[in-house]
């Protein structure tokens, strides 16, 4: 398989055209991944473009790369959204990198009451970002055409408020219903992971009176860390996306 990299801003490029990698994604392509001249690869803008080239010069400053095809995948629908609570230690990002290359469309850092971490101020701006910059990093190795959006932190209200119009699902090793016998009714499914210490009565009270699901994913306790990417293999089944 060809290597994979991504350009910074959306691209317009057409075949015959070059396509240009600078910074830190040209450092990584000549350094890191050795890429030389004539050699194949495919460049991703991050938002459904994807093109296949050859490489025509490489340099830790810049590479240039021929456009030989170039294609638009449309953004995945329904969608599909990880809610992911806030973790102690790498936790949290582990299950953010995982969920990135199973699928996931977009993921939502949650300040739950029962959280170890927390982002306050400034943490919270450089908690977002490094997020987003672990959601490119796995999403280019899986060569996904769309980089998942990382959303700023929400809270349980926040959460709540997306019911109205999404498919809320709350993984809950109490509850009654299989993730696995959920049938998929055409809304953006939204899936949501607590902390270490679990979601709080008045969490779970309050997401399931906005309309949110209760859903077990199987009748083993998974960390926060598994527990995410491992729900969203089973929807991916369930919406035909594998």
């Amino acid at each position: 398989m060809a290597l994979h990299f991504l350009v910074e801003t959306s691209s317009d490029a057409a075949v015959g055209d070059l396509v240009s990698l600078t910074g830190a994604e040209a450092k990584h392509a000549a350094v890191v991944r050795r890429l030389r001249v004539g050699e194949e690869v495919t460049v991703g803008d991050g938002s459904g473009v994807w093109l296949t080239g050859t490489a025509e010069a490489v340099s830790p400053s810049l590479v240039d790369v021929r456009v030989s095809a170039r294609w638009v995948d449309a953004a995945p629908s329904p969608r599909l959204v990880l809610v992911q609570a806030l973790a102690k230690g790498d936790r949290d990002e582990l299950a953010v990198q995982a969920a990135c290359e199973l699928g996931v469309d977009e993921i939502v850092p949650w300040q739950a009451s029962r959280s170890v971490s927390r982002w306050e101020g400034p943490k919270a701006v450089k908690g977002r970002e490094r997020w987003a910059s672990i959601v490119r990093e796995a999403a280019k190795q899986a060569h996904r055409p769309w980089v998942p959006e990382v959303a700023a932190p929400a809270s349980t209200k926040d959460l709540a408020a997306r019911a109205a119009a999404q498919r809320v699902l709350v993984l809950d090793p109490t509850a009654p219903a299989r993730l696995s016998a959920l049938v998929p009714d055409g809304r953006d499914i939204v899936l949501v992971v607590g902390p270490e210490g679990g979601i709080s009565d008045a969490e779970l009270a309050a997401l399931v009176e906005a309309g949110a699901e209760r859903v077990l994913l199987g009748d083993t306790v998974l960390r926060t860390s598994t527990a995410g990417p491992a729900a969203i293999a089973v929807l991916s089944v369930a919406l035909g996306r594998w």
